[in-house]
């Protein structure tokens, strides 16, 4: 299939690498004019660059749009691509608001086309495996507990296009990073968060240059119950230092507890009364639902990239009318933007906020 990304960055080489290690093809790149997208273009190594993401998302030879620019252009430019028959993968937050996600998904469902959102964590085999033991009835979840921390913003210099809530929405830290966090929860568990009481903090009045007071914040604090009653907490900021990606999930049940640590992500932390242990991907005792996932032999370790690049062949992979497990949609992304929603709610009232 052919690929065109919209946008450029990181995360725009992370998505043409996958295009790519998946065994398909990136056609075309543009940005927000022409001389961003030839940058755009020679970060993805397109084939073709357009002089605007419209002109890219008309092409009849695109098949799949990859939406990697600033949140605000989202809505529009997924709207154009569904109106136009492609397929889309938009990063997270879908849009700067719960109204505008909720638009987007509401357009998407009444197409017949794949859209779905990077929650990458989701492909890591040690996260199936997670999943695929909680899942047996036998390891209920009676607390969850975690952190997600890194420290680009941890100076008063640091700052992003997402620290302004015009381009990144209200909230920063959590709709960056803490909905992963959230979504890894709810997927492994296979429960919903239905309340939360949450506090937010930001760390410098202004960054960088500007004179402009940060709106955004750069840390949460959550505690939450899931649809059985469990509690739950976790910790997030964009503002720890020597964190760089440091996504922590901890299931304690009557009988084992479990630890997943997206920086070690080929192991799985197990603990029982009797016997700890570390369980390594692909271990004689792996179940099918993480075996899927090994795209090499075990003790060769497999990493976010590579996770990431299941993401997008699973993507691909249903745009071909294939069913897949587990794959996060756009009614995953409208999932993290009621979630953003109830935290703002919280914060801003300093009471529980219970989620429908």
């Amino acid at each position: 299939m052919r690929a065109g990304i919209i946008g450029g960055g990181m995360i725009a080489r992370v998505h043409a690498h996958a295009v790519r290690a998946s065994g398909h093809e990136v056609l075309a790149a543009a940005s927000r004019d022409r001389a961003s997208g030839q940058r755009a273009g020679q970060e993805t190594g397109a084939k073709e660059v357009h002089s605007t993401s419209l002109e890219l998302i008309q092409n009849p030879c695109v098949e799949v749009v990859h939406i990697c620019s600033p949140n605000d252009t989202h809505p529009d430019l997924v709207r154009a691509a569904l109106e136009a028959g492609k397929h889309v993968i938009c990063e997270k937050p879908l849009a700067t608001d719960r109204a505008d996600a909720q638009a987007m998904v509401d357009h998407w469902r009444s197409t017949d086309l794949v859209a779905t959102v990077p929650f990458g964590y989701r492909f890591y085999s040690s996260v199936r495996e997670l999943r695929a033991r909680l899942s047996t009835g036998e390891d209920t979840p009676h607390l969850v507990r975690g952190t997600y921390l890194q420290d680009w913003l941890s100076r008063p210099t640091d700052t992003n296009w997402r620290v302004d809530s015009a381009q990144g929405g209200q909230s920063r830290a959590f709709a960056d990073i803490g909905v992963h966090w959230c979504d890894l929860l709810e997927f492994v568990t296979g429960q919903r968060i239905t309340s939360l009481i949450a506090d937010l903090s930001t760390v410098y009045d202004t960054r960088g240059t500007s004179s402009e007071p940060v709106r955004t914040e750069d840390a949460a604090m959550l505690v939450f119950r899931l649809d059985s009653g469990t509690l739950g907490s976790v910790a997030i900021s964009q503002a720890a230092p020597g964190h760089k990606n440091d996504l922590r999930i901890a299931v304690d049940t009557p009988v084992h507890s479990y630890e997943f640590h997206q920086e070690e992500p080929n192991t799985l932390w197990i603990g029982g009364r009797e016997q700890t242990r570390i369980w390594n991907r692909a271990d004689e005792d792996a179940s099918l639902l993480s075996t899927a996932y090994d795209q090499s032999p075990g003790g060769h370790p497999q990493g976010w990239r590579d996770a990431f690049t299941s993401f997008v062949a699973d993507t691909y992979r249903a745009a071909r009318g294939a069913e897949v497990d587990g794959l996060p949609t756009f009614d995953d992304g409208l999932r993290a933007a009621v979630l953003t929603d109830a935290v703002l709610s919280s914060a801003a009232s300093g009471r529980w906020v219970h989620i429908g």
